[in-house]
């Protein structure tokens, strides 16, 4: 096996704790409840309109703040939320393009706090714009907003940001660069938005805004992500009681931490356990978080294995 240091490995769908797959699989689910219950809706004596006010309102954002307070959830699930198929395919096409990128190009723990940050930011802008433009506030008693429109715009120009000459089809005439990929996506979405409404389009600018700060933010080594992913990681635990929480000991403490000229240099036995290791961390976080040790091991891998 030769490891080159450049080259992460690809997160595969079948992956366990797979971010993408997982956004995948809420979209999909809320979608199929949604739609089973207006179903029932439907073949019962119930109104099928009755299913809008008493069951699918109830998980979309309303612009009137006083809704809102009653019905807080909102702020999340309104980004989870899809009326028909013809808006959760494309919604989950552009997701899957963008998201296996960045996820190829950061690692598995960045993908789920960027679409949520987009989201939320697309949701306050939306509600706070019904109450600046004037045009907007004889709306606000009646105006919602769903779908994951604001949070795929965060993923997208997220991933843009991160290497816009990403390319995709690289066989075919070098291929096609990430930021004409996103471009596409950006007017394909402005186009489809239902016009009248400019609140929906300050909520999509939002979540690229956030997107683009995310980014902004990790090279200037503040990672946004952190937070989340150890409430998400404290939330698991509580279910997993076999989950023991790491401690170091004073040993671990003392080398990690220490600063100066090290004694003696450690030089690790390179065994494929290792190197599995670091692939897996490298999928999960990025290849850029790897330690000095960790690259070391790849380099000195990938100068002793034969293809």
């Amino acid at each position: 096996m030769k490891v080159k240091e450049e080259k992460t490995s690809r997160i595969l769908l079948g992956q366990s704790n797979n971010s993408l797959v997982m956004l995948f699989a809420i979209n999909a689910m809320v979608f199929v409840l949604l739609k089973s219950m207006y179903v029932i809706y439907q073949i019962s004596d119930l109104n099928p309109e009755a299913y809008y006010s008493n069951i699918f309102n109830w998980f979309t954002l309303p612009a009137d703040i006083s809704k809102l307070g009653g019905r807080p959830w909102t702020l999340i699930t309104g980004m989870f939320i899809h009326d028909d198929v013809w808006a959760v395919l494309p919604a989950m096409f552009w997701l899957w393009v963008f998201g296996y990128v960045l996820q190829d190009l950061t690692g598995n723990k960045r993908l789920i706090p960027i679409y949520l940050y987009g989201g939320l930011a697309g949701a306050l802008f939306y509600v706070a714009s019904y109450y600046l433009i004037p045009k907007l506030q004889p709306s606000i008693p009646v105006a919602t907003l769903f779908g994951s429109n604001a949070a795929i715009m965060a993923v997208a120009v997220a991933t843009t940001t991160v290497k816009p000459d990403y390319r995709f089809f690289p066989m075919i005439n070098g291929g096609i660069p990430l930021w004409i990929v996103t471009l596409v996506f950006v007017i394909v979405d402005f186009v489809s938005v239902r016009l009248g409404d400019p609140g929906k389009y300050l909520a999509h600018i939002a979540g690229g805004a956030t997107g683009f700060i995310f980014i902004y933010q990790l090279r200037k080594g503040r990672d946004w992500s952190v937070g989340m992913n150890n409430f998400f990681d404290w939330f698991n635990n509580l279910f997993n009681p076999n989950k023991k929480a790491r401690t170091n000991n004073a040993r671990d403490e003392f080398f990690y931490k220490v600063r100066g000229t090290h004694p003696y240099n450690r030089i690790p036995n390179v065994t494929q356990k290792r190197i599995d290791e670091i692939l897996d961390k490298i999928n999960m976080e990025g290849y850029h978080l790897l330690t000095d040790e960790e690259k070391d091991i790849l380099r000195r891998a990938s100068s002793t294995d034969d293809l």
